[in-house]
């Protein structure tokens, strides 16, 4: 009996597809593997710092009038004591540019007596802030301006009036440790470095103002045993950076 059964081939050209999809993924896979290759990097953290005397000191005191019968009387007593104390500090070299108003406040005073708010006037306030740029100066600012009729409580602040080149200084350390800390880690992969990808800097390093201590002022202050204030040591500041590098490594 003659077999008629069918047998179906592959056509020729298949199994030059099968090689060339093959082929495809192979030169793929190389290509996704290179590329994430160059995309490797390291990154490091480098921190520097400089040390710098400051150089302006922030004094604020003022003066408070107590209960006065009228508005205009609590205001008036205000401004006299006030003009005083301003012309003293001024007086002891303090230009007037570096002399300014911190708070302003004019407030009803009153008691209570058997539930009732019963009105017993009006009491003013003024306090200054007095940049002083001769840190010798403090005391005698202070002494003077007790003296002629500063009664709220101070106090006493130092900073530095211009961290720019100091910041900068903090800067170049920073990189320069970022950059040593790098080779390092580099080295101990076994690998190099590559080109620099990313820099990041922690803009957080500027000098704070530095409280020292509170002056407290009061009235019978200079009217007895001399009135000078104690010796206010300002220290030193420290201006910190920190700074991030990322490298691309081969």
């Amino acid at each position: 009996m003659e077999d008629h059964r069918l047998f179906l081939r592959p056509p020729l050209w298949l199994p030059l597809i099968v090689v060339l999809l093959a082929g495809g993924a192979y030169i793929a896979g190389k290509f996704i593997e290179t590329r994430n290759m160059n995309m490797f990097t390291i990154s490091v953290q480098g921190d520097g710092k400089v040390q710098a005397m400051p150089d302006i000191a922030s004094l604020s005191f003022g003066v408070t009038t107590g209960r006065q019968p009228t508005a205009e009387a609590a205001m008036k007593m205000l401004t006299q004591k006030m003009t005083k104390v301003i012309d003293s500090v001024k007086a002891v070299g303090i230009e007037e540019k570096d002399v300014y108003t911190q708070y302003l406040s004019l407030n009803p005073s009153y008691d209570w007596q058997d539930g009732r708010q019963v009105d017993r006037g009006f009491e003013a306030s003024q306090s200054l802030t007095v940049k002083v740029r001769d840190l010798a100066k403090i005391t005698e600012v202070l002494d003077s301006a007790v003296k002629s009729g500063a009664n709220q409580a101070g106090s006493v602040s130092f900073t530095i009036d211009d961290p720019e080149l100091l910041q900068a200084q903090a800067r170049e350390e920073a990189i320069k440790d970022a950059k040593a800390r790098a080779e390092l880690l580099a080295k101990d992969l076994g690998v190099k470095l590559g080109e620099l990808q990313g820099f990041y800097e922690n803009t957080g390093g500027y000098p704070m103002p530095y409280m020292e201590r509170a002056v407290m002022m009061d009235a019978s202050v200079g009217k007895g045993g001399g009135g000078m204030a104690p010796p206010i040591p300002s220290g030193e500041q420290e201006i910190n950076v920190s700074v991030n590098l990322t490298y691309r490594i081969r």
